[in-house]
């Protein structure tokens, strides 16, 4: 069986994170770290969460073709490092985490590429969210929220919609995605 590259993105809040937390415990994926200029969250860790960069490194990257794709969006810069994806896919299946125009870029770039968005059941569970996670500015938060529309509007370029109302039946059901994806 080929190794797949699995990009899940959607809204901030919608539980990307969480899910593929739960999915890395599996065992069976690697997880593509993604670059950014933003300062670390409270808990993150260099190398494990981001790498993160100087705006000036990222740049430089973006000069020398390092990303599979990037974008600039809240005042950062955040890719996904074309090498270390690659190495990553010759061993296992790759996860990757990221906003819904570099999913759609890594689409072109790699059209054998399993996009997955992730949908809330509803805007008013997203904004709980992210106020529960107490790392942003009311300001902020609704900055996020005002992008959601823009990113569902973009799921037809998609190859599932799963929607995050239950994490366990959302997991399961990306289980079973990729488990059929798998076996074409």
């Amino acid at each position: 069986m080929r190794n797949l590259l699995i990009v899940l993105s959607g809204p901030s809040g919608v539980g990307k994170g969480t899910i593929v937390k739960r999915l890395l415990k599996s065992g069976n994926y690697a997880l593509s770290i993604s670059c950014t200029t933003r300062a670390p969250r409270a808990g993150e860790t260099d190398g494990k969460d981001y790498f993160f960069l100087t705006r000036e490194s990222f740049e430089e990257s973006i000069g020398k073709g390092g990303f599979l794709e990037y974008s600039e969006h809240f005042g950062n810069y955040y890719g996904t490092p074309r090498a270390f994806v690659e190495k990553k896919l010759k061993d296992r299946d790759v996860l990757l985490e990221i906003d819904v125009d570099g999913a759609l870029n890594v689409k072109k770039a790699h059209p054998e590429a399993l996009l997955i968005m992730i949908v809330p059941p509803d805007k008013n569970t997203l904004y709980e969210r992210l106020l529960k996670r107490g790392s942003e500015s009311e300001e902020k938060i609704r900055e996020r929220l005002a992008r959601t529309d823009y990113e569902l509007s973009r799921a037809d370029g998609y190859d599932y919609t799963v929607i995050n109302g239950e994490l366990n039946a959302a997991v399961s059901e990306i289980e079973n995605i990729i488990e059929h994806e798998k076996e074409k």
